[in-house]
C-alpha cells in the first residue's frame, strides 16, 4: 500500500468539498423551499422538510458524514453541528456551534422565561433531550415515540395550558437566534 486518501465526492480535498457545499447552498437558497425556511424562518422547519432537505443534500453529494469530516480536516475542530447549523453558517455567517450546545442554550432561555410548574419543567427537559437527538421537535414528534406513549400532543398541550405550540415555537426560535 502506498497511501490512504479520503474522497469527498467530486472534490479531492476537504477545502474543495466545503467550497462546493457553500456554492450549492448559495446557488439554491432561493430554489429549495426547505433552504428558504432554514435561512429565513428556522423555527418553522418541520421534520418532513428536514428529511427532504437531507435527501436533496445527499443526492447532491453532501452527506452528513462528509460534511463533518471535511470541516474537521479543514479547521481541526470536531463540531457535531446539525445540517441546519452548517447551512446557516454558510448562508448567514452564523458561528458553527455543536447542536447540543444550541439546545442547552435554548433550554436555559426557555426555562428562565417564566415560572414553570414542576410537571411543565419535567416535560420541557424531556423535550430538550429529544431535541438533542433530533433537529426538530414539532407536533409530529410529540405525537410519536415516547411522547405518544405518555399521552402525545393533547396531553402535553393540556399540561402547558394550551400553549404547547407557542412554547415549541419559542424553543426553536431560541435555538436559532444568532449567537454572539
Amino acid at each position: 500500500m502506498l497511501r490512504v486518501e479520503r474522497g469527498y465526492g467530486q472534490a479531492t480535498r476537504p477545502e474543495d468539498y466545503l467550497a462546493a457545499f457553500r456554492r450549492f447552498i448559495t446557488e439554491n437558497v432561493d430554489q429549495i423551499p426547505a433552504l428558504i425556511v432554514v435561512t429565513q424562518r428556522p423555527r418553522d422547519l418541520t421534520r418532513a422538510q428536514l428529511r427532504a432537505l437531507r435527501l436533496q443534500l445527499d443526492e447532491a453529494g453532501f452527506s452528513e458524514a462528509h460534511r463533518r469530516t471535511a470541516w474537521r480536516e479543514t479547521t481541526n475542530q470536531d463540531i457535531a453541528a446539525s445540517v441546519v447549523g452548517y447551512i446557516r453558517h454558510v448562508a448567514l455567517g452564523q458561528p458553527l456551534l455543536a447542536h447540543s450546545q444550541r439546545v442547552q442554550t435554548a433550554m436555559q432561555t426557555i426555562l428562565a422565561s417564566r415560572p414553570w410548574t414542576e410537571p411543565q419543567r419535567q416535560w420541557l427537559e424531556r423535550i430538550g433531550k429529544q431535541l438533542e437527538q433530533e433537529v426538530v421537535v414539532d407536533r409530529e414528534a410529540i405525537d410519536s415515540g415516547q411522547f405518544k406513549a405518555m399521552g402525545g400532543y393533547q396531553r402535553l398541550n393540556r399540561i402547558f395550558q394550551g400553549q404547547l405550540d407557542d412554547i415549541l415555537h419559542d424553543l426553536a426560535e431560541a435555538m436559532w437566534q444568532a449567537a454572539a
